[in-house]
């Protein structure tokens, strides 16, 4: 018997082999692609900026809102862009470790590009790529210098004195620290998710730290060993050792994800999300050996910031003392910083106006994941929304009954009175 021709068979059966068709060839592209051309397939990115300052090391990016009438959503939504800017400027601070992709990881799943569509002046301060050569870097150098300079290049750049902060994990400690350090009452808003300020409160975070603890105290009883005088050169962690210890938080996931591809390799879409979402984790920086010492001394073994307060370099950091507005997520899937890690934050502030949530989500995914669009950028836009208007301009002060109206002075012109 022949075969009939494909424009001669029924519908149903035309479409399957239609369908058919387009997988293969697409699972062909994509394969080659993937093989060969990967960075075809990688969307990281791609949100235009300008920079405002570009250091040796760290830059600040300025996001504007996007020239599209709409931006899409992860959830497949569409968001119009609001052209009505707030008075108040957004600074976003990725933590560590990663590269600023963090918050612009694909068109769809950009923090940057939602937050300047939703009206805010939106930037974000890019800690650069280090290099073994910046390994005596501490808390005080990203902390005090670095922010420093950011928020100063911002606040030229916008003309506003107040600013917000929005850091996820280690970028939401910075953060903490450095309005704690410098007691800036112009930053007026603080937003945080998964920051671990609490190393004794669960997770895979509190696991590590809990297991410093009772060998620094040997070690501090019975030696005169000081961490403190340690070559940072020989803490210095390098990029491939933090991505394995991030995937080895979830093995299973990590191996069943190429499965994943393996069986949707015909489809673009996942395949360009599979691969932009791989380079991200497989490009993770070296984290200065300054920091971890910091970090391991005043945080893993002392747990210095779970009181409110953490020495940063010769000084203190008064977390108990910030006055801002806060807003404070954790998810609740996640294994590296538990929620009750980040939860200490709400508990330490001393503002009336602060706020918890609980998103759905582990530690990446809360902030980057499908859902995070809906239950953290929104949520957080909201809040933000509220807290970015202009300030009331305060009352005159009214004159007590029988006293005196105060004396006009003359004007003055070039020292001559007119």
């Amino acid at each position: 018997m022949s075969e009939l021709p494909l424009d001669e068979l029924p519908d149903a059966p035309r479409r399957g082999v239609l369908q058919l068709n387009g997988r293969i060839a697409g699972t062909v592209a994509n394969g080659f692609d993937w093989l060969f051309r990967r960075e075809r397939l990688i969307q990281s990115g791609r949100t235009h900026f300008r920079l405002v300052l570009d250091g040796e090391l760290m830059s600040v990016r300025r996001y504007d809102p996007p020239e599209e009438s709409f931006i899409d959503l992860p959830d497949g939504g569409r968001l119009p862009v609001n052209r009505r800017l707030y008075p108040v400027p957004l600074v976003l601070v990725p933590p560590l470790g990663v590269t600023c992709d963090t918050f612009d990881l694909m068109p769809s799943r950009s923090l940057a590009r939602y937050m300047a569509a939703r009206g805010f002046r939106t930037y974000l301060i890019d800690w650069g790529r280090p290099t073994p050569a910046h390994a005596s870097l501490g808390l005080v150098d990203y902390v005090d210098r670095m922010m420093s300079e950011a928020l100063a290049a911002i606040r030229s750049d916008s003309g506003s004195k107040d600013v917000s902060l929005f850091g996820w994990c280690m970028g939401g400690l910075l953060s903490l620290m450095h309005a704690g350090l410098t007691q800036d009452r112009y930053i007026r808003n603080l937003v945080t998710v998964a920051s671990p300020i609490d190393l004794r409160g669960g997770g895979v975070v509190a696991g590590l730290a809990g297991a410093l603890d009772a060998p620094a105290r040997l070690v501090r009883k019975y030696s005169d060993f000081r961490l403190m005088g340690v070559d940072p050169q020989k803490l210095t962690i390098p990029g491939w050792l933090l991505a394995l210890g991030f995937k080895m938080t979830n093995p299973i996931a990590s191996i069943t994800t190429y499965w994943d591809l393996m069986t949707q390799l015909w489809d673009r879409e996942f395949v360009e999300k599979h691969s932009t979402t791989s380079n991200y984790l497989n490009r993770m920086l070296i984290y200065p050996g300054g920091v971890v010492r910091d970090m391991l001394l005043r945080m893993a073994i002392d747990n210095e910031l779970a009181t409110g307060r953490i020495q940063i370099d010769s000084r203190i950091a008064e977390v108990g003392k910030i006055k801002a507005s806060a807003l404070v997520f954790a998810g609740d899937r996640d294994t590296i910083v538990a929620p009750r890690i980040a939860r200490r934050i709400v508990d330490l502030l001393p503002t009336r106006d602060k706020a918890w949530r609980l998103a759905p989500g582990g530690h990446m995914g809360v902030v980057l994941g499908s859902t995070a669009a809906r239950e953290v950028w929104g949520p957080a836009a909201d809040w933000l929304a509220e807290r970015s208007q202009p300030k009331p301009k305060a009352a005159p002060r009214k004159r007590a009954a029988g006293a005196a109206a105060p004396r006009k002075r003359k004007p003055q012109v070039q020292g001559h009175s007119v």
